[in-house]
């Protein structure tokens, strides 16, 4: 079976980009991609000769300039001037991953055949892609509107020999790599600057990039939270299907459903209770992660759409002979998605917090701060302080970006997205949501051990001897961050399969 993925016309979702990833698959273009390109780049170059009327970015300047009328001699230089003077981003550099993922939506994108790019330079960077070959991006400068100019410039700059990349493990200029190669720097033709810059790829793949782990830690934290109410002798009654027929949302009724599986077989959940009603944290799980299940899914079902589109400006459509000058670089679906997500896991760190308050709270015959000689040892009592503190930076970072706007380009470009701003912070809050979870299972997992020797289920049991292999039960004080480290990786090894992953 060939490893390598071919870009083309067919539908690309999550599935498929991660066997790309994690197969570690090389890419090429299709017949189909390749006569696409070719057909509308030849149908530019025709255009160019018989038109003499300004387009919009093919011959003229950009943004508020876009009256600025370009000779002909000048085009190339054009669009070199446009990719340098775009490339100012500043700040972090954006993550490895997220810098291949770019690569590869942008491909995606130029492949229909609506954006008049040479075909030579889509190969460069598939070619980029295919070496690990990656550009230094930085996380500011982009408005999310007129596409993410600034990251998608520095994603650009190699094909001039300009900019600095990645290239086996060192950070090297990327004339160096040229030459490595033997590779001649690009020259940009008309039109294909702005096709480059024009496009939504960074937010894309920030939301890409989270998509395919969120579903892992939507699950995890509805295991995580089972796990919470075995240590805290929670009541089963809650997740009775019956409940959640009668108020019929699907995550609601799927949280219900897994975790009345992960309990199936507990000796400490049959065991008789002498309380009446568990607090909200362990009782409205289903209702509150169910809520963020839905969200998720309608933001998979956005980016499932930007990633099969053209986000590029102006469009070139062949068939009925017109260059269209548009706005699907605008980031505002994206923006309020990616708004929408954070919200979506903040609120799972948020009662993820809550459970762990709980259960060092020294109620439900469980020590204070779940530690033997509470007094001579804190015990957990200090990683509920670091899970509320990094929950509440949640919340702060959960504010939306979507709803800023700010006036550029001399008035051109008045209403703008901010959807770059709202895709590096998502992925602030699921990085933050990965250790508040970790302090949780921390403190789920000791309060366990004081149910002994009463068993929870199959299933439970074996995730907490896996999990033991890692992090010993706390006898003593010890120091913790290690700890919470070790239970950071061991979330991120865990395997799960994707058939218990459906509906985040």
């Amino acid at each position: 079976m060939t490893n390598i993925h071919y870009v083309s016309t067919a539908l690309l979702n999550f599935d498929v980009l991660q066997e790309i990833i994690v197969q570690n698959k090389s890419i090429a273009l299709s017949e189909e991609a390749k006569v696409n390109i070719q057909k509308c780049r030849d149908y530019l170059d025709k255009k160019m000769a018989s038109h003499s009327e300004p387009i919009y970015g093919i011959n003229t300047g950009f943004g508020s300039l876009c009256n600025v009328k370009i000779s002909n001699e000048n085009l190339s230089k054009l669009q070199e001037n446009l990719v340098k003077s775009h490339s100012c981003g500043t700040g972090e550099e954006v993550p490895i991953d997220i810098v291949k993922l770019m690569l590869l939506l942008k491909i995606q994108s130029l492949s229909y055949g609506h954006s008049g790019i040479q075909i030579q330079t889509v190969e460069r960077l598939i070619a980029f892609y295919n070496n690990d070959i990656l550009p230094v991006i930085y996380t500011q400068g982009s408005l999310g509107a007129s596409g993410d100019l600034a990251p998608l410039a520095h994603l650009s700059l190699p094909l001039l020999g300009e900019g600095e990349v990645h290239f086996e493990g060192k950070k090297v200029h990327s004339s160096e790599v040229l030459k490595h190669f033997d590779w001649e720097p690009i020259v940009l033709q008309s039109k294909e600057g702005l096709a480059l810059l024009n496009g939504t790829q960074f937010m894309s793949s920030y939301g890409a990039h989270i998509l395919m782990k969120v579903s892992k830690f939507s699950y995890l934290a509805d295991l995580i939270g089972t796990i919470s109410l075995e240590g805290f002798d929670g009541r089963i009654e809650p997740f009775n299907e019956l409940i959640h027929f009668i108020r019929p949302h699907k995550g609601q009724i799927v949280t219900a459903k897994r975790i009345k599986g992960f309990l199936e077989g507990s000796e400490i959940m049959e065991q008789p209770k002498n309380h009446v009603q568990d607090p909200y944290s362990f009782r409205c799980i289903p209702q509150v992660h169910g809520a963020s299940k839905d969200a998720i899914d309608y933001v998979k079902k956005v980016f499932k759409t930007e990633i099969n589109s053209v986000t590029d400006n102006p469009n070139i459509f062949i068939e009925s002979d017109q260059i269209l000058s548009g706005g699907n670089f605008h980031g505002q679906p994206l923006a309020l998605a990616l708004d929408f997500m954070a919200i979506a896991l903040a609120e799972l760190g948020s009662i993820s917090e809550r459970r762990t308050f709980q259960l060092i709270s020294g109620t439900r015959n469980l020590p204070a701060f779940l530690v033997d000689n509470p007094g001579l040892n804190s015990g957990l009592m200090i990683p509920q302080y670091t899970a509320a503190s990094i929950a509440s930076q949640n919340k702060q970072l959960a504010t939306p970006a979507s709803v800023d706007s700010i006036v550029s380009s001399n008035g051109q470009e008045d209403h703008v997205s901010m959807g770059a701003n709202a895709a590096t912070k998502a992925l602030r809050v699921l990085d933050n949501l990965e250790r508040i979870l970790a302090i949780e299972l921390m403190s789920a997992s000791q309060a366990i051990e004081y149910r002994r020797p009463l068993l929870s289920s199959d299933f439970i049991e074996m995730f907490l001897l896996a999990y033991r292999q890692e992090v010993p039960v706390i006898k003593e004080d010890r120091i913790l961050h290690y700890d919470i480290e070790k239970t950071v990786c061991f979330l991120n090894t865990f395997q799960i399969e994707n058939d218990l992953l459906t509906m985040a």
